[in-house]
């Protein structure tokens, strides 16, 4: 390092403390890059690579951008998920000795953003923390710096918890050991595109425990305490406005795991990843920034506590039955401005006069609206409004102390009121008195020179001088003026008085300019002191808006308010995908009814691709979500069961990043459903087995049926193309089939999107390849090998004959029926004990497998064959009995025993 000049010695011995970012080094009015940061900086924001000399005996590679426009370049490195330190200045350069000192003043990054195009007003910006404890246990904390929040909990099992909370705060940063397992970083990076972070200080500063009087739990404690050291470690400032860490329990919230999350597109579509199309996009009739993030929150953790459901339905109930009153708040809420985000400003010290400006005019409105919910009829608005803090001193504060339209920067004056402070406004008597002495000697000099031409002007390097044209020079006496500077075209004066008179008004402005700045910081300072009271009416203000938000939708889509069954039972009339309905706009939309009981717990789906299978299966999680947020619901009468869980199997997609196929990501997904679901969870199973052979398919399908009636007792939707499997309503008691109807006419087929009870009589396929265009000859040739299948079949029916009987014992019982149950392991499709899957007798057993077999080969017949007589055998057949007569029954599951057979019938043909 010594054959480096002292700057850059100075910017190695910072950049060793960053070496996870890039160095951002204060050099005048440039921050520069060098060595690696500068080439890769250079590419990422695509700016001229340059070099310097730094000493050594080959030039350093260097780029740079300038101070006044650096925050787009940190934008768009953050977008990249880069980090950036910005390194300043921290002494006076005129009284410097040597190098000037430069620190890192703060370290942004992608979970720590406080401003920026990165940061989207109806978004929180999480950054969260993991951190791992012997019992087995996971701390999951997350923080809005922008905003202040913190919340913690505390997550059992395995490690797909974690993931699922992640995925649901959406944290672009995550937190973790330096000996956080390779193996967890690599599925996290699989499951969110996230920068990661290394802190190891665990210990705690004693001025965080006012944020943490909530947390008793020692690891939530320590999970927390992570999460702010490197807050406190990064920013390198005030963090006044970071609100008390509110624990949590997943438990007390609907679960809607990553897949279901996205399957169901709440708050993004699977397509385009973006928010329109989504539920979230549907709902958003937010008047303020800080309410379109509460709705999102909301979608994302419903409730399943009914009495604080029911508390939201109420004042939506007000809220639709009072119009105008409606009307009035959203006007008003539209004048109110994000007070999360800039009490985090204020905190943070990068607020401006605009933005207090904003914040008064955002208090304004906080009497009118505490008025109008004192006019409703219902208590719980009237107290809301009781509630409702105008924070009278601030506005006082700011209605006495600031502008009405103020400049941008706080450090060029002109934001503060004549008569605030008494010592401004002397300072401003002398500038203006100056300035007038100023015009008033320009009309003196001009009259005494004869020169109407004459001008008094003022520059930075010169200070106040009286300009003559050449071609009026000569009017002047010789001595009349000190000459001061020559220009092309003109001759520039001063005289002592006129200096005088400089000094004084250039030391008025400049302490105006001082003292103005002054005094912004002192009233940024007091406003801190009541950080807390403006978070808190943001959190009621936030909820007002989401409420009336969700009377203004139901209102103008026709929603009603649902009503909960302490009986499981799901009625819904006429009830619609409310995304669809609203995305079809003219068109007509088909509505449909859905019944479930505790006699009517699967509804196996049958019907024609295109025909509105998934739509429905959706509408009716959809519609359990809207319920159990606090909306009302689309349909035209509607009574549910409060949901503890929503899992759903809808769609193909590969995973290719973890290396996972469309059958495997399916199985993955169903296996999370199946072992964590209970009795009062909502199951959607959309084509189970489709991508894997026909019969291991049907066989999966099959079971998974079967698990769910006898094992699990949740409501379930479950489409299928496997007609087979619709004969599972003579041994599945509490399975009902139903069908989207279609009809054929002039041979084309005419979906009715309509749901029907009962099975479909054929599945349309070729159809609605029809409908996709494919090759006419396509088509042709595909109805000619259809007809010869089916006239090969026959008049015989071949049925896919249950995997296992019904297990009287393991039915769920009344009580069961009524009770959540707390989610546990259990294993896919394991039975419970031997004696549930094994036959009376081996005479049952070969019975049952002849009947298998007799199905399987009748799927793959191909030709009339005669039959060959035993003594015909020939090697490969004789070795296939061998096999056969080797197998051990008895020990194995009914799934394997079709498999078996299935390779047997493979080697036998």
């Amino acid at each position: 390092m010594a054959a480096y000049t002292p700057m850059i010695q100075q910017y190695l011995q910072v950049k060793a403390d960053y070496q996870d970012a890039f160095l951002f080094f204060r050099l005048g009015d440039f921050y520069e890059m060098f060595f690696e940061d500068a080439i890769k900086a250079s590419q990422e924001l695509e700016i001229t690579l340059t070099s310097r000399d730094g000493g050594s005996t080959e030039r350093i590679p260097m780029c740079g951008v300038p101070h006044h426009s650096a925050a787009q370049y940190i934008d768009q490195l953050i977008e990249k998920g880069y980090k950036v330190a910005i390194c300043d200045q921290v002494e006076d350069p005129r009284q410097a000795k040597g190098v000037v000192k430069r620190e890192v003043v703060q370290l942004i990054t992608p979970g720590t953003m406080m401003e920026g195009r990165g940061l989207s007003e109806k978004e929180n910006n999480y950054l969260a923390s993991i951190s791992i404890f012997a019992d087995g246990t996971y701390g999951f904390a997350y923080n809005d710096l922008s905003t202040g929040e913190n919340r913690v909990a505390l997550l059992a099992g395995n490690f797909e918890e974690v993931l699922n909370e992640l995925s649901i705060s959406g944290a672009k940063e995550v937190v973790v050991a330096s000996n956080f397992p390779d193996e967890l970083h690599r599925k996290i990076r699989e499951r969110a595109v996230v920068t990661l972070s290394i802190e190891d200080d665990v210990n705690m500063a004693d001025f965080y425990e006012p944020l943490l009087k909530n947390v008793e739990q020692p690891n939530m404690r320590q999970a927390v305490v992570r999460l702010l050291n490197y807050l406190y470690r990064t920013q390198k400032r005030s963090l006044d406005h970071l609100q008390p860490v509110q624990p949590y329990e997943v438990q007390q919230f609907m679960k809607i795991d990553y897949y279901s999350k996205r399957n169901l597109e709440l708050t993004e579509t699977i397509r385009s990843k973006g928010k329109k199309g989504s539920l979230l996009w549907l709902l958003d009739e937010t008047k303020t920034a800080m309410g379109g993030r509460l709705l999102k929150q909301w979608i994302d953790r419903p409730l399943i506590n009914r009495t604080e459901i029911e508390r939201r339905h109420a004042l939506v109930d007000t809220f639709m039955t009072h119009y105008f009153e409606r009307q009035d708040l959203r006007e008003k809420l539209t004048e109110v401005y994000d007070l999360e985000r800039l009490s985090g400003r204020v905190a943070f010290g990068n607020v401006n006069a605009r933005d207090l400006v904003q914040l008064k005019r955002s208090l304004w409105q906080i009497p009118f609206i505490k008025e109008l919910l004192k006019s409703l009829p219902n208590e719980m608005a009237v107290q809301l409004g009781e509630a409702l803090d105008p924070c009278e001193e601030v506005t006082d504060l700011l209605e006495r102390a600031l502008v009405e339209n103020p400049p941008l920067s706080i450090k060029e004056g002109n934001i503060i009121q004549d008569g605030y402070n008494q010592e401004l406004d002397t300072y401003r008597d002398a500038s203006r008195n100056g300035k007038t002495w100023i015009a008033q000697l320009e009309r003196q000099e001009r009259e005494k020179t004869g020169i109407k031409s004459l001008k008094i002007g003022y520059n930075r390097v010169f200070g106040y001088y009286i300009e003559i044209t050449r071609a009026n020079l000569h009017l002047l006496a010789n001595d009349q003026y000190e000459r001061k500077q020559t220009l092309s075209n003109a001759e520039r004066f001063i005289t002592p008085e006129l200096k005088e008179k400089e000094a004084l008004i250039l030391q008025a402005e400049e302490k105006i300019v001082e003292l103005e700045y002054q005094l912004f910081t002192e009233i940024r300072e007091k406003i801190k002191e009541y950080i807390p009271n403006l978070q808190g009416l943001a959190k009621k203000i936030s909820a007002l808006d989401v409420l009336q938000c969700f009377a203004t939708v139901s209102e103008e889509r026709h929603y009603v308010k649902p009503e909960f069954s302490e009986e499981r039972r799901i009625y819904l009339k006429d009830g619609r995908h409310p995304v669809v309905e609203k995305v079809m706009n003219a068109q007509e939309y088909v509505p449909n009814d859905c019944y479930m009981d505790n006699e009517r717990e699967i509804l196996l789906i049958t019907g024609p691709n295109m025909s509105g299978k998934s739509t429905y299966m959706r509408q009716v999680a959809l519609t359990a979500i809207l319920a159990q947020i606090g909306c009302y619901v689309p349909a035209s009468e509607a009574v549910l069961p409060i949901f503890d869980q929503v899992f759903t199997r809808i769609g193909a997609a590969d995973d290719l990043i973890s290396g996972q196929s469309t059958f495997m990501v399916e199985m993955l997904e169903a296996k999370n459903a199946i072992t964590n679901a209970t009795a009062s969870s909502l199951i959607l199973f959309d084509e189970i087995g489709r991508g894997t052979s026909t019969y291991d398919g049907m066989a999966l399908a099959q079971a998974m049926i079967e698990y769910i009636h006898e094992r699990i007792g949740a409501k379930t939707l479950f489409s299928t193309h496997y007609h087979e499997l619709t004969v599972l309503d003579e041994t599945l008691p509490r399975l009902k089939n139903v069908h989207v109807s279609a009809v054929e006419q002039n041979g084309k087929v005419v979906f009715l999107h309509k749901i029907k009870e009962g099975a479909a009589d054929k599945s349309y396929g070729i159809h609605v390849a029809e409908l996709a265009e494919l090759p006419r000859e396509v088509i042709t040739r595909a109805n000619e090998i259809l007809r010869a299948l089916e006239a090969k079949a026959g008049d015989t029916e071949h049925e896919i004959p249950a995997l296992k009987q019904p297990v009287a014992e393991s039915k769920p019982s009344e009580a069961e029926q009524h009770v959540a149950v707390e989610p546990k392991s259990q294993p896919a499709v394991e039975p419970r004990n031997e004696a549930e899957t094994r036959p009376a007798s081996e005479a049952q057993l070969d019975a049952k497998s002849q009947v298998i077999e007799e199905a399987q080969l009748s799927f793959f017949t191909e030709m009339e064959q005669p039959k060959k007589k035993e003594k015909e055998l020939d090697s490969k057949e004789r070795k296939v009995i061998e096999q056969l007569k080797e197998l051990n029954l008895l020990d194995m599951t009914p799934l394997q025993a079709l498999n078996t057979l299935y390779e047997l019938h493979k080697k036998i043909k």
